[in-house]
């Protein structure tokens, strides 16, 4: 059983996406360990608690330096032993001390598709005005691996979902987690889960099911 930790800065909608994935049998072999937010008011917490969850904040502003928070988070996931970490709109960036203890044992969800629209200042919703103001016709989601860059580890799944040509950034947001986020994220745990995702050469190699 793999033991997941989902940090989260927000509301907690693919938190969600993973809790009821897991409660209907769409997750395999796994299970969230501990909720995990920057933010004590986060509504995520709240959705942990609703389901039996742990729930903790681990906030810098609590901490009397970055080097401190960091120290305190990692001992929180290594006192619950846990096996794989989900970045779902965490708005935090992970020190490379846990990048090398977890190397490609973290995962993140991010509203584009990475290439595109994605590094340094690229996130919530200024990914989706980001892309209109491009003009483009497709964007979507991509799941992978954290590594010591910004959204430039190896890519485990996309989805592509159509721009529309009333789109506002809020209408883009919306339907790219319906479409999108709340789908591979839940199915990229479930391959992780399984033993189905290698890192080979720097690229994702899906195995085949077994009969």
């Amino acid at each position: 059983m793999l033991r997941l930790a989902v940090l989260v800065s927000g509301g907690g909608t693919n938190l969600q996406a993973i809790i009821d994935n897991i409660e209907t049998g769409s997750i395999t072999n796994a299970g969230i360990a501990v909720v995990i937010s920057n933010n004590q008011n986060a509504y995520a917490l709240t959705r942990a608690a609703d389901h039996g969850i742990e729930g903790l904040c681990i906030s810098p502003k609590d901490y009397e330096s970055r080097e401190a928070f960091h120290e305190g988070l990692l001992a929180a996931l290594e006192e619950r032993q846990v096996d794989l970490i989900v970045l779902a709109g965490y708005l935090v960036v992970i020190p490379e001390i846990m990048i090398r203890k977890y190397r490609s044992r973290i995962i993140n969800i991010h509203p584009s598709l990475i290439p595109s629209f994605c590094g340094k200042g690229y996130y919530g919703l200024k990914v989706h005005e980001g892309a209109l103001a491009r003009g483009v016709k497709l964007t979507g989601a991509t799941v992978h691996f954290v590594d010591e860059g910004t959204d430039t580890g190896p890519i485990i799944l996309q989805k592509a979902v159509e721009v529309e040509p009333e789109d506002t950034p809020e209408t883009l947001q919306r339907r790219v987690m319906e479409q999108a986020e709340w789908q591979i994220l839940p199915k990229a745990i479930d391959l992780i889960a399984n033993g189905r995702v290698a890192v080979k050469d720097g690229r994702v190699v899906i195995q085949e099911e077994s009969k």
